[in-house]
């Protein structure tokens, strides 16, 4: 009884030196070599084998058996002594830096995560749980050596107990060096992110997209991913000679595009977070088009700007409405031109359904098209955003008129879908090409064009 004893002792003191992070280590059971079998089956049988880990020989030719410490009592210990002769050895020791298993080397960085953290809780002397496991994040983005994780991971209390070292297991089981979760994104129009940084000494990244490198602070800005399709879009645009107001800039998700890759002849570029604007100028040196682009720090609605644009990118969602006088002010005057307008629309599920025969725009879309020498689309995925898209084109026609003084035409270029934003709500695009009615139709083909060219991969 009193060897039984003195292996529960062993058992905390190394629990202990776990907890202090000292070194990493496995409980394991250590037996004579002809005992292994009966050990193995017993303690599979009660579910005590830990799998994670490679039986291990040690080198006075013992074998050490990996357990789940947090289960192994003492009458599972007196059990064990019992598979064997009474003076066989058996004893609870801990090894440090035990290897994985080949199945636990194979395993998807999700499922490595589960098994890390488990190991985890159980060496802190608390019990693993199905409630935690759900707990556990399902995806994540990787931004080089930083990892942030969904908001919806780590919410339950008994996580807090585990820092610091939660947050390095974490890290070390995804492939990261620095941790960060973010919540959600703030009202208001400058959409900031709540993101807390959980491991490392700053925030900044850096990301390449479509040939475009990006560097950000992902506590203060924001990336989307989402926006792909619409990057490559706009990379795809000619718009050389053009000049363009972005009048949401941000770190530069479009301003870099229109640049870079459709070859703007410059860019006005507004934005109200310092944080935002301080990343874009950053930006803009590292890809080399600095010289090219003015950023215009504060609330856009006060911009002094006034006739200098051929298009004007309104890239914020739910809505950009309230940019919209200032786009038309800063259209040009003589010529016109395109606005770009981000906007969420609510749809109803169904199929694709035929536009009217008899809408105006609709006619007017008809027509530009055989001018353009482009095939009629019969159809648009959503009655729905052909719908807002009138409405749309109507609002800015009646801002162009009360801004001059003279009538302008508008037409509908294109509507792009670019992703769904919820249930029944899709972040669409649409392309609305603005001219005084002494110049209306002659920039009608260029437009058409310009609007519809394949995506760059």
């Amino acid at each position: 009884m009193q060897a039984t004893v003195y292996v529960l002792d062993l058992y905390k003191t190394g629990k202990m030196e776990a907890q202090d992070g000292k070194s990493e280590v496995m409980l394991a059971v250590v037996t004579e070599p002809q005992f292994t079998q009966h050990y193995r089956e017993y303690l599979e049988k009660q579910q005590l084998l830990d799998r994670r880990h490679r039986v291990k020989q040690l080198p006075d030719g013992t074998i050490a058996l990996p357990v789940v410490g947090e289960t192994l009592s003492e009458q599972h210990l007196l059990a064990l002594r019992q598979q064997g002769t009474p003076e066989n050895i058996c004893r609870l020791v801990h090894i440090p830096k035990p290897i994985l298993s080949k199945k636990a080397q194979r395993c998807s960085p999700a499922q490595k995560l589960c098994q890390e953290l488990q190991c985890l809780v159980e060496s802190q002397g608390h019990m693993w749980s199905t409630e935690l496991e759900k707990d556990l994040p399902r995806s994540w983005q990787r931004h080089g050596d930083l990892l942030l994780l969904s908001e919806d991971s780590f919410k339950d209390p008994h996580w807090k107990k585990l820092e610091p070292g939660l947050w390095k297991t974490v890290a070390s089981a995804l492939g990261g060096q620095r941790l960060a979760k973010r919540g959600r994104v703030s009202p208001g129009g400058t959409r900031t992110p709540k993101v807390i940084l959980m491991l490392g000494d700053h925030g900044w990244v850096e990301h390449v997209d479509n040939g475009i490198r990006y560097t950000f602070d992902v506590t203060q800005s924001m990336f989307s991913f989402g926006n792909i399709t619409e990057k490559l879009r706009v990379a795809s645009m000619s718009c050389a000679g053009e000049v363009l107001v972005d009048l949401y800039a941000g770190i530069g998700y479009f301003t870099l595009p229109f640049l870079i890759h459709a070859n703007a002849a410059f860019v006005h570029a507004c934005e109200w977070d310092p944080h935002a604007a301080a990343a874009l100028k950053k930006n803009l040196e590292l890809n080399g088009v600095s010289d090219r682009c003015s950023i215009h720090l504060g609330d856009n609605r006060k911009l002094k700007l006034r006739s200098i644009a051929n298009r004007v990118n309104l890239g914020l969602i739910p809505t950009s409405e309230e940019g919209w006088p200032i786009a038309c002010q800063v259209l040009r005057q003589d010529t016109g031109g395109i606005l770009h307008i981000h906007h969420n629309v609510e749809s109803f599920p169904g199929k694709d359904l035929q536009l009217p025969s008899s809408s105006e725009a609709g006619q007017k879309e008809q027509i530009a098209a055989r001018n353009s020498g482009r095939q009629t689309p019969a159809k648009v995925p959503k009655l729905e955003w052909r719908k807002w898209a009138e409405v749309v084109a109507a609002r800015i026609r009646d801002l162009l008129l009360q801004l001059h003084g003279n009538p302008w035409e508008t037409h509908i270029l294109h509507i792009q879908p670019v992703k769904s934003y919820a249930p029944h709500v899709d972040h669409i695009v649409l392309d609305l090409d603005c001219r005084p009615l002494s110049y209306s139709g002659k920039g009608v083909e260029k437009a058409e064009k310009t609007c519809n060219q394949r995506p760059k991969v």
